[in-house]
């Protein structure tokens, strides 16, 4: 499987992993956190990004928020970009930060999808998806909630130029200083729109068989592997989670097939978010799952440290990431490593705002 034969006996989650070169000390992750602090108008990271995510350096690796690949990509007010020069320099001033602090950083590419609103596009577009199937809920403006409109299915020969977008964005990345990608293919944005039958009803190439659904993904997945070698790019999956009003007919087939496809390149990791951030019942055998992936594994959701080393000793993840806890403990590893209490994160303070409940939560060192 994943792991290297030395690292088949006692590893926990303060073992180092390898991803290619890419020597990580730990396989405590941060997960991607949408926090909503760019700088507006521009969508670039500001200084505070950087003092956040600087003082979150002892991860073992850190995922940025999800950065949307394109203007047309915007899902939510003040989220950070990664397309043009503006933002590439905020996102370098952010990355040089982290390595000075000894961190490895990759970035997570985004595209929103039919989980956008006109008033936050290009000249108020209506947003687009693999089908016209309009999500339930609202969408977050700049003026508040707004009911979220009927996307406008792509065309077959639009997609093209979205896999362009994302390999721009990865060159981007490059040039920013990040130390690999994530490619952002789940949580019912417009990757996963095209994976789930619930919001995929196409009849191309793109839609109807798994392959057919899955195709997009790969295709994207190519581009970026035509600027990062393929152990510094990662893929985030969410087989069941129906946040953004999102579903599939038959998740465990689905994702198998998503994590078969993804194996034989080599990638640095397969990111799953196990269960349904909703709360609803799991009917998904993750183990299965893995079983069809090559690489290393990295599970999310709701882990503690407990379960975690559990997860790692027992052979079902080689890493997990961890979000709220690392919003409200920046020295996450060091507490763990010390059995230290936890600080309890703010959600009042989660999306938007200035630093306070950002980079304001005590270490154990103040």
């Amino acid at each position: 499987m994943s792991r290297d034969a030395e690292e088949m006996t006692n590893i926990d989650l303060f073992t180092p992993v390898r991803l290619g070169t890419l020597a990580l000390p730990n396989r405590v992750i941060m997960a991607p956190l949408t926090r909503n602090r760019a700088a507006m108008p521009g969508n670039v990271p500001q200084a505070m990004n950087a003092a956040y995510y600087a003082q979150r350096a002892s991860a073992g690796l850190i995922i940025s928020e999800a950065t949307q690949v394109a203007p047309q990509g915007i899902g939510y007010p003040a989220t950070p970009g990664l397309h043009s020069e503006e933002q590439v320099q905020g996102w370098r001033a952010v990355v040089d930060a982290v390595h000075a602090r000894g961190g490895l950083m990759f970035a997570q590419l985004w595209y929103c999808g039919r989980i956008s609103h006109p008033d936050l596009l290009p000249d108020s577009q209506q947003p687009v998806s693999a089908s016209a199937v309009r999500p339930a809920g609202d969408a977050v403006t700049f003026e508040g909630l707004k009911p979220f409109v009927e996307p406008r299915a792509l065309r077959t020969d639009e997609l093209p130029g979205i896999v362009d977008q994302y390999r721009h964005a990865a060159r981007c990345a490059r040039e920013a200083g990040f130390d690999g990608v994530e490619v952002h293919s789940a949580n019912g944005y417009l990757l996963d729109q095209f994976l789930r039958d619930g919001t995929n009803r196409r009849d191309d190439r793109y839609g109807g068989s798994r392959e057919n659904r899955t195709r997009l993904l790969m295709e994207v997945l190519l581009a970026v592997l035509e600027i990062w070698e393929p152990a510094r790019v990662g893929v985030r999956i969410s087989p069941e989670n129906s946040f953004n009003d999102i579903r599939d007919a038959d998740p465990q087939a689905t994702f198998n097939f998503v994590a078969r496809a993804l194996s034989g390149k080599g990638l640095g990791y397969l990111h799953v978010v196990e269960g349904d951030m909703t709360g609803g019942a799991s009917s998904v055998d993750y183990r299965q799952l893995r079983g069809h992936f090559d690489g290393h594994y990295m599970a999310n959701c709701g882990y503690d440290k407990a379960r975690a080393q559990a997860a790692i000793a027992g052979g079902a993840a080689d890493m997990v990431s961890f979000g709220q806890l690392f919003i409200a403990n920046p020295d996450l590893v060091q507490r763990f490593q010390a059995d230290a209490g936890l600080n309890a994160p703010d959600p009042e303070t989660f999306y938007g705002g200035d630093e306070q409940g950002y980079t304001d939560y005590p270490t154990l060192a103040r």
